[in-house]
């Protein structure tokens, strides 16, 4: 079940690593749009727009857990790739220590100061209590979404990326179940889709826990790999801390984005949140690549084939190219039937919203794509200092279009904030990866 990709086609070695991926992220999209879905049409526009309004918070507290998890995922390649067992075990252990402290540290502020922040945001007055009740209880269950990340992290560090998938799936039949019972049966209202996302990554990361030691040797640890050496906690922070900044970084820029629009009142950010929704589905095949390239830049790191992967990151920029043409193509041609799915008889004006953002992104889906294979490289190659400044410069750039452009562009503006972050970010990791690989080629010439 292992997947040693040090050796073989790596453009065959990529593919086939990243189509369970792919289905797990759309599984993941699934979970969210299920939510999304069910709170539209049995709680109204309202609730939508209160679930929708949480959405960069949740991608500041959440996305700093989960690239934490990635990162721990990182290191586990490279120990694979490196043949190096009893250190990869130590990094398994260490994994689940750490995410035990990160995510108390996570879960006590967050909980607590939850509705402070949507008042920051300034979330509108009529939905300010059901986003409340809605995000409250997703932050109190930070420690079941991040071990679900790091176990399945850590089963793609070693190659798998098939077992969480399947679990995936799993529990994804169980969200639909527990969102029908708890919101329409319970009446638990927001706060019952969030209970069911929470209770069913919950189940998603206890299976991945059971089936990795179960199945795999290399990953079972014992008492004696459970301590913290400065050295080893050192090196997975070294790498998870950047890649969580990174993600934390570009939510602020996020919720910069989200504030803008909730100034435009409920039903525009009802119609913002419908278009991110189709935005994300039309775009998976790209964080996709990028957990692909970042477990292949790790592993073969690791081993020391350099050539590799210099190969794979060519073949990696023309799967860029179509993956951002089939999302194109999404979010354009099928983008009103997809909106159509989160309100029950959407006004004109919530798909003329919708469409103005989706019509405008789209033309700019290849820097995104960029973003994701050339910081994902990186953060595999151990060089995580530009993709967290990366994220500082897609802050930079969204609050400037939205801060420096002239009010009379109205909507607009918050079209064109996400494809200048997307631009900027995008060149810049490129020049930043193409830098280290005539670094590393002139280094091999001289040995």
């Amino acid at each position: 079940m292992t997947k040693d990709m040090t050796s073989g086609s790596p453009l065959k070695m990529i593919l086939l690593f990243s189509i369970p991926v792919l289905l797990g992220n759309l599984f993941q999209q699934f979970y969210n749009m299920v939510d999304t879905i069910i709170v539209g049409r049995y709680l109204g526009e309202e609730a939508l727009a209160a679930v929708g309004s949480t959405g960069s918070i949740m991608f500041l507290v959440l996305g700093f857990a989960m690239g934490i998890a990635q990162g721990f995922g990182v290191m586990v390649s490279q120990a694979f790739g490196a043949r190096d067992f009893k250190r990869l075990r130590h990094y398994v252990a260490l994994a689940f220590i750490l995410t035990v402290i990160v995510s108390v540290l996570l879960t006590v502020p967050t909980v607590a100061a939850s509705r402070q922040f949507l008042i920051w945001m300034n979330t509108p007055e009529n939905i300010l209590d059901m986003a409340d009740d809605y995000i409250k209880v997703i932050f109190g269950g930070i420690i079941l979404t991040m071990f679900y990340n790091v176990t399945a992290g850590i089963l793609r560090g070693i190659g798998d990326s098939k077992t969480p998938l399947y679990f995936l799936i799993l529990s994804s039949f169980l969200n639909v179940v527990l969102d029908i019972f708890l919101i329409v049966t319970v009446k638990l209202g927001t706060a019952g889709a969030a209970y069911a996302t929470i209770i069913s990554q919950g189940v998603s990361a206890v299976l991945c826990l059971v089936y990795m030691i179960w199945k795999f040797e290399i990953l079972r640890t014992t008492k004696k790999d459970y301590y913290l050496d400065l050295r080893g906690v050192g090196s997975m922070l070294s790498v998870g801390i950047p890649m969580a900044l990174n993600y934390s970084i570009t939510a602020i820029g996020t919720m910069v984005l989200q504030s803008a629009v909730n100034v435009f009142g409920s039903s525009v950010v009802a119609a913002f949140t419908a278009g991110s929704k189709v935005y994300n589905i039309a775009t998976q095949t790209m964080p996709t690549l990028g957990t692909a390239i970042a477990t292949y830049c790790g592993q073969n790191l690791g081993a020391g084939k350099f050539d590799r992967i210099f190969d794979g990151m060519k073949k990696g920029f023309f799967i860029c190219i179509g993956a951002a043409a089939a999302a194109a193509a999404i979010s354009v041609f099928a983008g009103e039937f997809i909106v159509s799915w989160f309100v029950s008889d959407p006004s004109e004006e919530i798909f003329s919203y919708a469409m103005q953002y989706l019509k405008t992104v789209s033309w700019f889906y290849l820097p995104l794509a960029m973003i994701y294979l050339y910081r994902n490289a990186l953060q595999g190659l151990g060089r995580g200092l530009v993709p967290m400044l990366s994220g500082i410069l897609e802050l930079v750039a969204r609050f400037a279009v939205i801060a420096f452009l002239p009010e009379s562009l109205g909507y607009l503006t918050i079209c064109l904030a996400d494809p200048a972050a997307w631009v900027s970010t995008g060149l810049l990791l490129f020049v930043t990866y193409l830098v280290w690989q005539q670094k590393m080629k002139k280094q091999a010439q001289l040995r």
